[in-house]
């Protein structure tokens, strides 16, 4: 091993546990370990071929391994790692920690494995300077334990015939040209016209090549029982504006066509452009449905058909934030309104937050300092990563008896001063 493959022993939960670096010869095992905590379909071999190019161009030095050792071995029983993101949050792009890779081996569940890896990870993370991580829950009941909380909600929509049509004054551009063809015949324009989304729409990172590899990826299991994947690009004088990733599938009944349109990914930079990328998937023919699987929760999507009432959305939680760094994220962070207070936060895992502060703010960021002045309010630091992206307020948590406010009148102030009218927005499962 090298120093930094170090083995360390991690004690303080129910059994001992040793967590070290792994490699990309460790990384078989832990696929296997992960697949096997996801109730995976398909085979370790397929899971391996499909994860490794990505982990490839992303490195193995943030991966980390549970080992058993009690018999001599040396058995995988846990894993974890996460990817180097750059992505928008309140106060603009920062580094985050993309949580993923987390599994533990099914007869080891509940033994203080996953403890000893999210412990050593944080440290980690904080050691590096990142104060914030970020993931996607599977089973959310894990990570609220270990100070994440879910931050973000998207939706999905299904809109059906004859409910797609559009409002008569809804903005368009006749001059907008719009191209289809294969995504990866125009990947420099669904680039550019992401690159610039992410840099102001929180949740999104900005991606990488072995990102938009996976992404465009169209293999058997990505397209499942549909065609292949296709990119619609609208464009102006200026270059791309807007594109939608979709698949199509045929679907015949007594009435005839019932064809669906399936979105995977709608992106647009200007009105115009989103009209007209609306017009193409609605106009598709032979068509009866269209199903888009992540919009942001303030889409423009209702406002633009004729009948919002016939839309069917459905939300779901996205982003679970972390607040790696308390005092950190919260002063870099900006605010709708200024405010002072005293904010007691417990961290059972980074001892580094723990304690009282007391933040003083303005809508440029704030000073915070610790501090052994009475609180106003006394939260758990999951609690601050759920409102840190400004869609879920404080207020349900003091109402369900969860937070604690000393101070009357002090979680509506926060919650005022950490709202945001833009919706966050994640759209890729990592």
């Amino acid at each position: 091993m090298t120093n930094n493959q170090r083995a360390v022993p991690v004690t303080g939960t129910p059994r001992e546990w040793t967590v070290r670096h792994g490699d990309r010869d460790d990384f078989a095992e832990a696929v296997r370990v992960v697949g096997s905590a996801l109730l995976a379909d398909d085979s370790p071999d397929i899971m391996l071929e499909r994860m490794r190019p990505l982990h490839d161009a992303e490195g193995y030095e943030r991966f980390l391994l549970a080992v058993d050792d009690r018999e001599g071995g040396d058995q995988v029983v846990g894993s974890t790692n996460h990817f180097p993101f750059e992505m928008t949050l309140p106060g603009g792009p920062v580094p985050v920690a993309g949580v993923t890779g987390v599994g533990v081996w099914p007869t080891h569940r509940r033994q203080g494995v996953l403890a000893s890896l999210m412990r050593r990870q944080l440290t980690e993370i904080h050691d590096a300077g990142v104060r914030y991580a970020a993931l996607w829950a599977s089973e959310g009941a894990i990570y609220g334990r270990f100070g994440y909380g879910p931050a973000a909600t998207e939706t999905s929509m299904t809109v059906r015939r004859p409910h797609t049509v559009l409002r008569a004054d809804a903005p368009r551009d006749p001059h907008l040209r719009i191209v289809l063809s294969e995504p990866e015949t125009v990947r420099a324009d669904l680039a550019r016209v992401h690159r610039e989304e992410a840099a102001g729409r929180l949740g999104q990172f900005q991606r990488s090549q072995a990102w938009w590899d996976r992404q465009l990826a169209d293999g058997p299991r990505q397209r499942g029982d549909k065609g292949p994947l296709m990119a619609v690009v609208v464009r102006d004088a200026d270059g791309p504006r807007g594109y939608a990733l979709y698949r199509t599938k045929g679907v015949w009944g007594e009435h005839g066509a019932q064809g669906e349109v399936h979105v995977r990914e709608f992106t647009a930079t200007t009105p115009t452009a989103r009209v007209a990328l609306l017009e193409h998937l609605f106009g598709r023919d032979l068509t009866a449905t269209v199903e888009f699987v992540f919009l942001p929760t303030d889409t423009p999507i209702p406002h633009l058909v004729v009948d919002p009432q016939r839309l069917v959305t459905t939300p779901h939680t996205s982003l679970w934030i972390r607040l790696v760094d308390v005092p950190g994220a919260l002063r870099e962070r900006t605010y709708a309104v200024p405010f002072s207070t005293v904010v007691e936060v417990t961290d059972r895992h980074a001892p580094w937050n723990a304690g009282r502060w007391h933040v003083k703010a303005d809508t440029d960021g704030a000073r915070v300092e610790a501090t052994e002045a009475a609180p106003d309010l006394s939260l758990d630091v999951s609690h601050l990563g759920a409102a840190h992206l400004g869609q879920v307020p404080l207020t349900g948590y003091l109402n369900a008896g969860l937070i604690t406010e000393h101070t009357p009148g002090t979680v509506a102030s926060l919650d005022t001063a950490l709202h945001r009218v833009d919706a966050p927005l994640s759209g890729v499962v990592f």
